[in-house]
């Protein structure tokens, strides 16, 4: 088993939903939630808890320093149709990645002590996939 460290990591992000996916510069972290729905079907005498299993409810967020020579996470939060999304782990294992349609929240943070920071989530538009 191979181990990357997470400094390699990607995140490349259209502005609309059938724009081409760029580079998002100046992001220091992403993270991915693949939660699925779980519905409770026990039962009388069951010897413990069961479950179904439902659908996804994919999500995530970015973070990282705000890009003055780029609007590219604002225009995606703006976008009417969503934005195309490609999640890389590792640059060196550049063939593994997660991606999919998702609706976009930016956030913007400045203080007087500190840079500049971007941040947002995500949610699915539709299915995502990994390779």
């Amino acid at each position: 088993m191979v181990k990357y460290h997470g400094r390699r990591g990607l995140v490349y992000m259209s502005t609309s939903g059938t724009g081409n996916a760029t580079s998002i510069a100046q992001l220091t972290e992403w993270s991915l939630d693949m939660a699925t729905d779980k519905v409770d079907v026990t039962a009388f005498g069951d010897a413990n808890k069961n479950y179904v299993v439902g659908l996804k409810d994919l999500s995530g967020s970015f973070a990282g320093f705000w890009n003055s020579a780029s609007d590219s996470i604002y225009a995606a939060s703006e976008s009417a149709d969503g934005v195309k999304m490609y999640l890389y782990p590792s640059s060196d294992a550049i063939g593994k990645y997660f991606y999919g349609p998702a609706w976009i929240d930016m956030n913007i943070s400045v203080s007087v002590s500190d840079a500049v920071k971007v941040s947002g989530s995500f949610s699915a538009n539709g299915s995502w996939g990994a390779v």
